[in-house]
């Protein structure tokens, strides 16, 4: 016989079956901590980049050429990748992208009813606490794609990162899916 003391907590179901610890001494709350960072270029479906600019509010895809790409101006991003002690259907994460020696980070705000993208300066958290308007989940575009994404916008459910045509430009949006299974090649985004 096993003389190992083992911890119990009681539990109760709440509103629609959720788990509540009645004592959660010892417990970790739901929490994003940043794991690693990779570095490089986001492209969409039509192998444009995206660039921020952020004196002009703008991010958008755009045709960039060889010598552009080498300096980078408001292209190279870095993803910041999280850990959490919540299972998600998707890695959590965050963008951020220097911009004329300021950091700039991407998040999503409600605007006069809609979702809109914007990059406000600061620097990415490395611990997020509880939910985020910065934190996306990347997922597979599809099962046989295996280097394209897409991003789901964590604090509202099929709302992904895309692009849509605005005169001349392919501006970054969030856009609702009807079905996460949907394949929208406005969605599509390559690292």
């Amino acid at each position: 016989m096993c003389s190992e003391e083992i911890l119990m907590c009681a539990v109760q179901l709440g509103d629609n079956f959720c788990l509540y610890f009645a004592d959660d001494d010892g417990l970790e709350c739901d929490a994003f901590c940043k794991e690693k960072i990779l570095n490089g270029f986001l492209r969409n479906v039509n192998s444009q980049l995206l660039v921020v600019r952020p004196d002009l509010n703008v991010a958008a895809f755009e045709d960039v050429t060889d010598q552009e790409m080498k300096a980078g101006h408001g292209m190279h991003f870095n993803i910041h990748y999280y850990k959490t002690t919540t299972i998600y259907a998707g890695m959590p994460v965050a963008f951020s992208i220097q911009v004329e020696d300021k950091n700039y980070y991407m998040c999503c705000e409600k605007e006069c009813g809609k979702m809109i993208v914007r990059f406000r300066e600061g620097e990415v958290p490395k611990d997020i606490p509880g939910k985020s308007n910065v934190i996306f989940f990347q997922k597979p575009f599809t099962s046989c794609c295996s280097r394209a994404f897409k991003f789901e916008y964590s604090l509202e459910k099929g709302m992904f990162l895309a692009f849509e045509e605005e005169g001349c430009l392919r501006k970054l949006i969030l856009k609702k899916l009807p079905r996460e299974d949907e394949v929208d090649e406005t969605t599509k985004i390559t690292f």
